[in-house]
């Protein structure tokens, strides 16, 4: 039996885009467990306990914002706007980051400041232009709270309500934040029709000619480092720290992308509006006007490109997770 190569040669190369395709999708697929730390492992009822915390606007000095204010699951963890208002009424210092997958993530903020979640929450509460509050009057306002007295004493016998299980709580609810199943997820596992071939296409400029993969990498779309990406700012980043590193100078978190259509404006002063302007910005190669150089090399943008990329960042959206807002114990 003769074979015709001419006939095969389509064949071929179908076969050969495929497993190449199945290979570069093998390094995004989802964990099957969340990391908790030896010292904090998970507990369903301080998870419970921390939940409540973060929904709680008593943990604010003027008791009214939340850690949820800045942070709601209806925007992807983030808020809608460029910088989210303090509890003194004025604008926070950066646009508010996710906290979606905020197990996998470290180190944490946009200057990658904090090595732990535990850490991380006592940053928003005491900074006075967020959540204004100190653990003393945080501490007293709880203690005031019957029900709140009775879960502490339980939950942590000894110790009660104090800074360390205030912290632990949160983190340990903010650790259960997880991403749910998108259709790129499926798509990873074997399901060719979970994502158009609009995506398809847009996953193959994200890891290939868009180069956007070199740091949004693995199943969350991070490469937990610090990044230049050009864009025209005073804020130094990682720079800004004490003591001061120059070499991290305008070095920001690259952020997961998980659900990233529901979590504009972006970029951590939410300069970028929307998906598009992010794209033109990288294809751009950065800010024009900027005196140093990024780490941004830019990209040809041809016809279709654009759409196909934000087709594909669609499919990292999950769509089926709901995130009820528990009740809060009454004085």
């Amino acid at each position: 039996m003769r074979w015709n190569a001419a006939a095969l040669a389509p064949l071929l190369l179908w076969t050969f885009q495929s497993l190449a395709q199945a290979a570069g999708l093998e390094a995004f697929q989802r964990p099957q467990t969340v990391p908790f730390p030896e010292d904090a492992p998970f507990n369903r009822e301080i998870a419970t306990l921390g939940k409540m915390l973060f929904f709680d606007p008593r943990l604010s000095g003027g008791q009214n914002i939340s850690c949820s204010s800045c942070h709601n699951p209806s925007f992807g963890w983030e808020v809608p706007v460029r910088k989210a208002m303090g509890a003194a009424g004025t604008p926070v210092r950066r646009h508010a980051p996710t906290i979606l997958n905020a197990a996998w993530i470290t180190p944490l903020f946009w200057d990658g400041r904090a090595a732990s979640l535990e850490e991380q929450a006592a940053g928003p509460i005491t900074a006075p232009d967020e959540m204004n509050a100190t653990f003393e009057g945080i501490t007293e306002r709880l203690s005031a709270v019957q029900d709140y007295r009775i879960w502490f004493e339980r939950l942590f016998p000894g110790q009660g309500i104090r800074k360390e299980s205030v912290l632990t709580a949160l983190a340990t609810y903010e650790r259960t934040i997880v991403s749910g199943v998108a259709s790129f997820d499926r798509w990873v596992e074997g399901d060719e029709t979970a994502v158009s071939d609009a995506a398809k296409r847009g996953f193959a400029l994200f890891t290939g000619k868009a180069n956007c993969a070199s740091c949004h990498t693995g199943w969350m779309f991070t490469d937990n480092q610090m990044h230049d990406i050009g864009l025209q700012t005073s804020d130094l980043g990682g720079g800004g720290l004490v003591p001061p590193d120059p070499d991290l100078n305008f070095r920001f978190k690259t952020p997961g992308l998980r659900n990233i259509v529901l979590r504009a404006p972006y970029m951590h002063d939410g300069s970028k509006g929307s998906l598009e302007e992010v794209i033109r910005h990288y294809a751009a190669g950065g800010s024009a006007d900027i005196e140093r150089t990024a780490e941004v090399e830019g990209f040809s943008l041809n016809e279709g490109d654009t759409e196909d990329l934000i087709a594909f960042l669609a499919t990292l959206t999950d769509t089926g997770t709901n995130t009820p807002t528990p009740i809060l114990p009454a004085n």
